[in-house]
């Protein structure tokens, strides 16, 4: 495998329930540019748990979103302002729980205002990046050769062993075309 150049990503957000959504397809977006697509799925869930905890819990609702890849591992962590979680986000149907299922590693930390909960993923070979669209079948329009157009002089063309040349009482080969 050959070594990954690491990546960093940082997202400041005002958290709202309309940006949650917004919000995963960014980091999807991100991954997939990464070669990192197939952790688009977990990684949005995951992120998605907390901004919604972040979302229903919190009195401020700013928070930060930010991921690291170092060709190995991809580390994804949300801070926000609000020192503690509550006690049933760590309950069988909590966030935190999900996270673990979800995850090769997590953890949380305090931070200087607030907390940050971090989750990882390990990726043996990352995708290959796809920069551009694949491109898409012709249309039937496009497929279908359109006719060649006569052209504005026919020469008349005979050659010495094919004989004389019959006229048809309709065409004449002499005659240049009218247009």
């Amino acid at each position: 495998m050959k070594s990954a150049i690491p990546c960093y990503y940082h997202l400041d957000v005002e958290v709202s329930p309309e940006k949650i959504e917004q919000i995963r397809r960014i980091l999807a977006a991100h991954l997939r540019h990464w070669g990192l697509g197939v952790l688009a799925e977990p990684v949005g869930h995951c992120s998605g748990v907390l901004l919604h905890a972040i979302e229903e819990h919190g009195a401020d609702k700013r928070a930060v979103v930010e991921m690291w890849w170092n060709g190995q591992h991809l580390i994804t962590a949300v801070s926000d302002n609000n020192p503690d979680l509550p006690q049933r986000h760590y309950g069988p149907q909590g966030c935190l729980t999900q996270i673990a299922a979800l995850s090769d590693g997590w953890g949380s930390c305090p931070a200087t205002n607030g907390k940050i909960i971090w989750f990882s993923r390990r990726v043996r070979s990352p995708e290959p990046a796809r920069l551009a669209p694949a491109t898409p079948a012709p249309s039937l329009r496009e497929a279908l050769e359109a006719p060649r157009e006569a052209p504005r002089e026919v020469p008349v063309l005979v050659p010495a062993l094919a004989g004389p040349v019959e006229e048809h009482p309709l065409v004449d080969a002499t005659a240049a075309p009218s247009v």
